[in-house]
């Protein structure tokens, strides 16, 4: 019984990572004022008719704080390029030269911050109930058990058990928030 209880906070614990690298993940997309690669990560490119990541079509590097530049590996893919990112609502706009695109990012103003931060709650609050509802699974599991046999000691045990990893994901999602925060409002 305890490998199946050690097995079940195993499942827990790793599927809470994947929350948490999901997250990291999302919170990437969100910028906080310095132009990066990174920034482009969500954009879809059509490419011979289907679409395709722009990382698999173009070299995106940043030459400065404030500009990324595209540079796509077939010339005559430029304009579908430029189409996708303006279709990603990014909030960028980039120009061509004939060569390459060229993206200045423009500073952000107060309320663009607050409203970054505002994203950032959603995807960690997101985040959030994505670990409830695996405490949720977790927990139905151990009631199962206890169905099964499992001694009430064991269960209250296990259930407490899956209550303090809760505890420990929430926290370092709230950490993970605090520091986004901090760089989004960061001038």
């Amino acid at each position: 019984m305890t490998e199946e209880l050690d097995m079940i906070f195993d499942e827990f614990k790793s599927s809470s990572e994947k929350t948490l690298v999901h997250l990291d993940a999302e919170l990437s997309k969100v910028r906080a004022g310095k132009a990066s690669p990174g920034m482009l990560n969500g954009v879809m490119v059509e490419y011979y008719g289907s679409m395709t990541p722009l990382q698999q079509v173009a070299n995106v590097n940043t030459i400065d704080a404030r500009t990324i530049v595209v540079q796509p590996w077939e010339k005559p893919l430029l304009n579908d390029i430029a189409k996708g990112i303006l279709n990603a609502n990014l909030g960028l706009n980039p120009q061509s030269n004939g060569e390459q695109l060229i993206i200045s990012v423009p500073p952000l103003t107060e309320e663009r911050r607050r409203d970054l931060v505002k994203r950032a709650k959603a995807e960690c609050e997101h985040a959030k109930v994505g670990i409830r509802s695996q405490r949720k699974d977790a927990m139905d599991m151990i009631k199962d058990m206890k169905n099964d046999g499992l001694s009430e000691d064991l269960a209250k045990g296990a259930e407490e058990q899956v209550q303090q990893i809760t505890n420990v994901f929430i926290k370092r999602i709230d950490d993970i928030l605090e520091i986004k925060e901090k760089d989004i409002m960061t001038v």
